[in-house]
């Protein structure tokens, strides 16, 4: 089942997305970007943004993945509610739908800065995890 949800740690908080597809796990990994900040729910579906990602590796991959939509969030001043990811085998294409961020109706409770982080990608039998924290500290299994 496609999910998302965070976990402590010590260096910061982590961010964890789970799906059907690694596809799913990073749309969910990047939604749970939002709910750092602000319930997703509040977010209006109202402009559509789009981006591309290439790496070696699946890890790298989802870094680079959440690093991107972090500055589309930052230097567009803008929250995302719904993200759609298509890997393939040139890397990934991501296209989000969000709005500009109402401080006064999202409230944001933190701004990122860009993650230098630990990803770990787990595949189980009918789903996929993805698991990022920040490499000050810790380990991706928790």
């Amino acid at each position: 089942m496609a999910g998302w949800q965070h976990f402590p740690h010590m260096a910061d908080i982590g961010l964890q997305g789970d799906g059907a597809t690694p596809a799913e796990a990073f749309e969910q990994a990047a939604l749970a970007l939002t709910a750092v900040i602000t319930d997703p729910a509040t977010v209006q579906p109202r402009t559509v943004v789009e981006l591309d990602c290439a790496a070696n590796h699946p890890e790298l991959l989802l870094v680079d993945w959440l690093n991107a939509w972090i500055y589309e969030m930052t230097t567009r001043k803008m929250l995302f509610s719904r993200l759609e990811a298509k890997l393939d085998a040139a890397g990934l294409h991501g296209i989000a739908w969000g709005e500009l961020v109402d401080r006064a109706r999202h409230q944001p409770a933190v701004e990122f800065n860009l993650f230098s982080s630990v990803a770990h990608l787990r595949t189980a039998a009918n789903s996929v995890l993805a698991r990022v924290l920040n490499e000050k500290g810790g380990s991706p299994d928790g």
